[in-house]
Order: structure tokens, then C-alpha cells, then sequence
């Protein structure tokens, strides 16, 4: 366990220090964010503000999760490998959207479709490499059969499967990228999550059939791996919060949002709790619907709206809520859905 402990502190002290670093970078090279035009007009203060933070939460990860491995000197797993794949591809992808935006002096990037395309191949190919490598008892890191709080009796196949990790990655990846709308906002909702996927990953180990073979023990590929990783996630995005908070002095953009929603959809996969991340991410889901509800609205009523605005916290916005009381608000919904979740994980587990 003090892998755990390691890999968490290193990458929140590299987060921590190294954001700083960063910021001072990216305000002499002049790469700050665009602002849209037509979002809330209390955002033009914001033009200018460093972004593509997200560089420095994916770079902190992996050396606090390196770094524990290389102190207490054990192995890699091929889960924890495969989702640090995924979340480095998909941090790229993102990074291509924040430098044609800065680049381009403009909030266009990437297109919609270029983006989305973009997250499907990846989360493709780390579904597809997921579902080999199996180890000396046939485990692979990702399942063929679909998972609630714990692995069930469904089986998906070999293509639905696949087809199914790219549906969570993409959704889990957008919606963080949609909650990531206000100082702090996503990045401590996010910590909450992978605070979450520590506990859970600990726990399937501690009752993993390897090492407990009792009825209804759990079989996970690398469970204490993730939980290291889940750590090194915690501690960055922890680190990167005290200068992402309101008024945020750096901004992860799409190179962080894709990220680490990526890593969340990947960490449910591996840790075989796929279904487990809609109450745990409660909040993520919240805001995605919130934009969902109001594109199909708008269509269906011929340009009517449900929200003043969507995503759901530019809707509070225009009723005159101030950004920190939104901001804090939103976590303590995301804190009561993470509760959720483990209660959720922590029941299946006590009446099984």
C-alpha cells in the first residue's frame, strides 16, 4: 500500500511546484486562453489566462506512478500501462485543439467531427489491446462481459465489447470537457473520482480471488496497480486545483478535459465497475445531460431553450450565481454521487 501513498505525493508535489513553472512559461511564450463570444460576458476577463495545463496533470501522473515503482521496485502491470496509453493519446488529441486555438488566435480548434473521430480511434484501440494479454489465469485487463459494480454474467462479444469502451471513453472524455467551464470545477470533481477508484481498487484486491478465494471475490486483472495509478491521478489534478481554483491562474483545456475524462472511462473498464461510473461521475453526467436536454429541445421546438444556457453551470451563471458558490455547490453534488457509487459498491458486496 505504500505504493499508494508514494505515487499520490509525488505527483502532487510535481503537480503543485510544476504548474507554476508552466504558468510562468506559457505567459512569456503568450499562449492563453481564447474566450468565446458567445459565452457568459464575465468570462472576458478570463482572455489571456494560461492554458493547456492539462500538460502538467498527464506529465505529474506518470512520474508519481513511475516514481512509486521505481522506489518500491515492482513491476508494471499491463492495466495500469493500457490506461496511461489512453489518457497520453488522448491529451495529445487535445493538445492539437489548444495550440490551433492559441495558434489561430480564435476558440476553434479541431472541428467537432475531427475531435470525436479522433476519441473513437483511440478509445478503439485501447478496447481492442485491453481484451488481450491475458496472464498465467486467463485474465485480461478488459472484459468481454459487461460490468455493473462488480463483472456480471453478460456477455458482450468481442466487437460489442469494443464498441462499448469506445461509447465510455467518449463520454466520460466529453464530459469532463463540458464540465470544465468554470475555475476548479472539473478538476476537484475530478480528484472525488479517482479518490473513489483508490478505494475501490484496493478493496477488489484485498478480496480478489488470487488472494481470497471465496465466494464472490473478484476477478480484476491488476486492481492494486489502478488503485497506484487512481493515486498519481488524484495527487496531480490535487496539485494542479490550488492554481486551477477561482481565479484560476492556469487552465487545463482540452488537453487535460480529454484526459482526464479518458482516464476515468478507462480506470471503470479495468477495474471492472464499467457501469458503477455513471453514479460516481454523478456530476459529469448531470452537465452532459443538461446539454443533451437543451440540443434536442432546441430542435424539436424550433429554437426554444430548457437552460438560459447549456452547459448546466452557465445556466446559474446567467441567474446571477456567483462562480465559487457554483463551483462549490456542483462538488458538493459530486461528492454526494461518489458516495453514491461506493455505497452502491460497498452493498453488492455485503448482500452477496
Amino acid at each position: 500500500m505504500i505504493q499508494i501513498l508514494i505515487s499520490g505525493a509525488m505527483a502532487l508535489l510535481f503537480s503543485l511546484f510544476g504548474t507554476r513553472v508552466l504558468i510562468k512559461i506559457l505567459l512569456t511564450r503568450g499562449y492563453g486562453q481564447i474566450i468565446r463570444d458567445d459565452g457568459p460576458s464575465s468570462h472576458h476577463i478570463k482572455h489571456g489566462t494560461p492554458t493547456m495545463g492539462g500538460a502538467i496533470l498527464i506529465a505529474a501522473a506518470l512520474i508519481g506512478y513511475l516514481s512509486a515503482h521505481a522506489l518500491t521496485q515492482n513491476a508494471f502491470t499491463v492495466s495500469a500501462v493500457l490506461v496511461i496509453g489512453l489518457v497520453i493519446a488522448l491529451g495529445l488529441l487535445g493538445f492539437v485543439d489548444d495550440w490551433l486555438k492559441v495558434a489561430k488566435q480564435n476558440s476553434l480548434g479541431l472541428t467537432g467531427k475531427q475531435k470525436l473521430l479522433g476519441q473513437a480511434a483511440v478509445a478503439a484501440i485501447f478496447g481492442v489491446l485491453g481484451v488481450r494479454f491475458a496472464d498465467a489465469t486467463s485474465l485480461t485487463p478488459i472484459s468481454y462481459y459487461l460490468s455493473g459494480v462488480r463483472e456480471t454474467t453478460l456477455y458482450l462479444g468481442p466487437v460489442v465489447a469494443v464498441v462499448w469502451i469506445v461509447i465510455m471513453v467518449m463520454s466520460a472524455s466529453n464530459g469532463v470537457n463540458l464540465a470544465d467551464g468554470l475555475d476548479g470545477l472539473a478538476t476537484g470533481a475530478a480528484v472525488m473520482v479517482f479518490l473513489a477508484f483508490i478505494l475501490i481498487g484496493v478493496w477488489e484486491f484485498g478480496q480478489g480471488c488470487a488472494i481470497n478465494a471465496s465466494p464472490g471475490c473478484y476477478q480484476v486483472r491488476d486492481p492494486l496497480d489502478l488503485a497506484v495509478l487512481a493515486a498519481a491521478l488524484a495527487g496531480s489534478c490535487t496539485g494542479f486545483l490550488w492554481w486551477n481554483a477561482s481565479p484560476a491562474k492556469i487552465f487545463m483545456g482540452d488537453t487535460g478535459s480529454l484526459a482526464l475524462g479518458g482516464a476515468l472511462a478507462g480506470l471503470a473498464a479495468t477495474l471492472r465497475v464499467e457501469l458503477l461510473l455513471i453514479p460516481l461521475g454523478g456530476l459529469f453526467v448531470i452537465i452532459t445531460m443538461s446539454v443533451v436536454i437543451q440540443t434536442l429541445y432546441f430542435k424539436i421546438s424550433g429554437g426554444k431553450r430548457v437552460f438560459k444556457m447549456a452547459p448546466l453551470q452557465h445556466h446559474f451563471e446567467l441567474l446571477g450565481w456567483g462562480e465559487v458558490t457554483i463551483v462549490i455547490r456542483f462538488w458538493i453534488i459530486g461528492g454526494l454521487s461518489v458516495a453514491l457509487g461506493l455505497g452502491l459498491f460497498y452493498a453488492q458486496w455485503v448482500v452477496k
